[in-house]
């Protein structure tokens, strides 16, 4: 599908190029698709409320039809235009964590396609940090419809040079800032039930979140669950009529070209067991990658894994092993992402 040429404005979150950032907005305002730095992973944006727009969207990523968009806006003030209600709870979760890393989902007004909703009721909602990001929305005029902006499957972008990999002569622009900082995407917050559910994990935790709530909030299932396999169209085994209310709950994400092996067990087990495989894989004449983070810093991890396995693809890596981290925190997020990464193919260390 690459029939456009692509511009590459490079800007810088110190020195806001207003003239860049004016010309990104009138393209989004003509219903064109311009990526975007983002805190946590570059997002493909487009006017959330012009479903052709958001079509194209879709179309440049390969995105699944139900896969819900996250709608993002330039001020809290914004939310109440996109949604009924804002309760007790949204209002603190709004207070302690807006603008930041942080998506809602919420009942949606008439005024959101539903082909930005991925045809649910409900609509994902949230107030990015990054200042390129802030101004873009400002000067859009309007929310903008923000996935990955990446080829839907891959592991996602965190910056600028990745989206080009991805959608160069697929999307109108690209604003090329800084590398995102966070490195993994949005926790997301089902806010539609009495007691607030996380549907996706990311740097903001679930015990932050029950902490600025005053109450505990709950796992969604679905994240403690390690499906078997996918299926040969890179659908989760939830059943076709599944509908996520998030993104990121029923497709494979975030894969790399090679395969990828996921350990877990004993740390100093993992490592020889990880040492022990990759001298076999290498007689074999393949070519391995390990990965091992630091339980101590899931951030490092988060911040620095989707750029990994980009890394490996380059390198031609034919296999990646990779070391589990304690699923507690930000490693909860990290792990959510990595097992999603390698398909859930995972070797238990005794």
């Amino acid at each position: 599908m690459k029939n456009m040429e692509t511009r590459i404005e490079k800007v810088n979150e110190n020195y806001i190029n207003e003239q860049t950032i004016r010309q990104a907005g009138e393209i989004l305002k003509q219903g064109g698709l311009v990526a975007f730095p983002t805190e946590t992973v570059y997002g493909l944006g487009a006017d959330a409320l012009n479903p052709e727009a958001v079509g194209k969207v879709y179309a440049a990523k390969g995105r699944p039809s139900d896969n819900p968009m996250i709608v993002h806006i330039s001020s809290k003030d914004d939310m109440i235009k996109l949604t009924y209600e804002i309760t007790a709870d949204i209002q603190k979760l709004m207070d302690a964590f807006w603008p930041g890393p942080l998506t809602m989902v919420v009942p949606a007004r008439e005024i959101i396609p539903k082909v930005t909703t991925g045809g649910l009721d409900t609509v994902a909602i949230r107030m990015p940090k990054e200042p390129i990001a802030l101004e873009l929305i400002r000067i859009s005029q309007t929310p903008l419809a923000g996935p990955s902006a990446n080829l839907s499957g891959k592991p996602s972008p965190t910056s600028y040079k990745h989206v080009a990999e991805d959608l160069d002569g697929r999307i109108d622009g690209i604003i090329a800032g800084d590398d995102c900082e966070a490195g993994i995407e949005s926790t997301v917050v089902d806010m539609t039930e009495d007691i607030p559910a996380v549907l996706r994990p990311g740097v903001i935790t679930a015990e932050q979140l029950s902490e600025a709530l005053g109450k505990k909030v709950k796992i969604d299932p679905a994240l403690l669950e390690k499906p078997d396999i996918f299926n040969n169209g890179g659908l989760l085994e939830t059943g076709a009529d599944f509908k996520p209310k998030s993104p990121g709950m029923k497709y494979k994400h975030y894969a790399p070209k090679a395969e990828m092996v996921i350990y877990q067990g004993d740390p100093e087990k993992v490592k020889l067991a990880m040492a022990e495989e990759k001298v076999k894989r290498n007689s074999f004449g393949q070519k391995v990658e390990v990965i091992v983070f630091d339980d101590e810093h899931p951030e490092d991890a988060a911040h620095d894994f989707f750029a990994r396995l980009r890394d490996c693809d380059k390198a031609g890596v034919d296999v990646i092993l990779a070391a589990a981290l304690r699923e507690d925190g930000i490693g909860f997020a990290v792990m959510n992402r990595m097992f999603k990464s390698a398909g859930y193919n995972i070797k238990e260390v005794l």
